[in-house]
């Protein structure tokens, strides 16, 4: 791990940048909403552009890329970031702060598919799955930075909007001035959601389900904090809880879904976040309950992300598992079009306690969907399937190099099988 952070720092610094001026943005907004007297319901619809604008991005960007690189793209969308960040300063009105939220999802989603061809592009195959393990910690790391960076100003003013925009800005340099060499453009094969649904109708669900949990997590978290009243210190941390339980718990749930039939883990781990949003619920009065209940429901997010492809990935072959980890990529970036809405809604009829009661809601329709997949079909056993990878949410790159990385660990099991006497 260290060896790949001292060849590759200057890529990692770059990213690391760029995951703070993002991790700031959406709690500067959800804060400057909150002072301006915008409504949940209103703020959800903003918080929603972002995730429009990914899913559009994700769907473009490789075609962007094979006509003019890497380079042009990554400057040209860090460009347009950079410049909204500060317009969202300068128009302060949901309008046109969500078709700004729109230009940065479009624009982010661009940028992490350069920078994570980047990333694996400068890792030889013996490295990858550490080369993925070090760009989720700096991604990690990055948003947690990014929240604590919320308190160096008053949110009412300009000071954070600049820091987010020169951010950005600086993160191009790393990154474009890197000894590492851009990647190649290259494309994938696609697989019709009809074959891919009939291979692991979990996988294509549960990616759905939990894009609107990530959502609302991720994009609705500040407006809960502001609705009970919270310090600007407590709403950072709060949201930060979110990441570091998401940190924490990726690799013990890893390590027991390599062991079991990972739908008994799916069930069980979903069930859990089920217990979170009820402690949330309970606990709304009483801030340390309410920080738990945060950290365990992200500790349980940001796993079930990667557990998801590792069990469509058990039921495919293996030349397949790189197209289905796209098509579970566009299903969890269309279910987090929703989320957000959903929530303002449910927060502006059941007040706050409508952010847990969305989250708990989904989670027990995932747990109930796994409970019921496992009595039509059998499980795969544990020596059968790849190891887990941890993957970043939503990253269309990385998803596809875990995926190339457990077909080739599948192909191993199968050739070493066969040379069985």
């Amino acid at each position: 791990m260290l060896a790949i952070l001292r060849n590759s720092w200057a890529l990692f610094l770059g990213i690391g940048l760029l995951m703070i001026g993002n991790s700031m943005q959406g709690t500067l907004l959800g804060l400057r909403g909150g002072l301006e007297g915008f409504n949940p319901t209103v703020m959800g619809a903003v918080m929603a552009a972002y995730f429009v604008g990914f899913l559009g991005g994700s769907w473009m960007t490789p075609g962007l890329i094979r006509r003019v690189g890497h380079v042009r793209v990554f400057a040209a969308l860090a460009s347009l970031i950079s410049a909204a960040f500060i317009i969202y300063a300068v128009f302060v009105h949901p309008v046109a702060w969500a078709l700004m939220r729109l230009i940065v999802g479009f624009g982010f989603s661009g940028v992490y598919v350069v920078a994570e061809s980047w990333v694996n592009n400068a890792s030889d195959n013996e490295h990858r799955g550490q080369a993925l393990s070090a760009y989720m910690i700096v991604q990690m790391v990055g948003i947690v930075v990014g929240q604590a960076m919320i308190n160096l100003s008053n949110p009412g003013g300009y000071d954070l909007f600049i820091l987010m925009s020169v951010l950005v800005s600086v993160s191009f340099a790393p990154i474009l001035l890197s000894a590492a060499p851009a990647p190649v453009a290259g494309s994938s094969e696609r697989m019709s959601f009809g074959e891919l649904f009939k291979s692991s109708p979990l996988g294509c669900v549960g990616s759905m389900l939990l894009g609107a949990i990530f959502s609302a997590l991720f994009g609705m978290a500040v407006i809960y904090a502001d609705a009970l009243d919270f310090s600007i210190e407590a709403t950072s941390a709060f949201v930060s809880s979110i990441y570091i339980g998401g940190l924490l718990m990726q690799y013990p749930i890893g390590w027991i879904s390599d062991r079991m039939d990972r739908r008994r883990v799916i069930m069980a781990i979903t069930t859990l976040g089920v217990g979170a949003c009820v402690l949330g619920i309970v606990g709304v009065g009483y801030t340390p309950l309410l920080f738990a209940a945060a950290f365990v429901l992200g500790g349980v997010a940001n796993p079930l992300y990667s557990l998801l492809i590792a069990h469509t990935n058990d039921f495919l072959p293996a030349e397949k598992m790189a197209s289905a980890s796209s098509g579970l990529v566009f299903l969890n970036g269309l279910g987090a079009m929703f989320g957000p809405i959903t929530v303002g809604y449910m927060m502006g009829v059941f007040g706050p306690n409508g952010f847990f009661l969305f989250n708990a809601i989904l989670c027990a329709a995932i747990a109930f969907y796994a409970a019921y997949r496992m009595t039509k079909r059998s499980a795969v056993g544990a020596e059968e399937t790849g190891s887990y990878i941890a993957v970043p949410a939503r990253s269309l790159v990385a998803a596809e190099v875990a995926a190339e990385m457990y077909s080739e660990e599948t192909i191993e099991m199968q050739t070493d099988e066969t040379a069985k006497p």
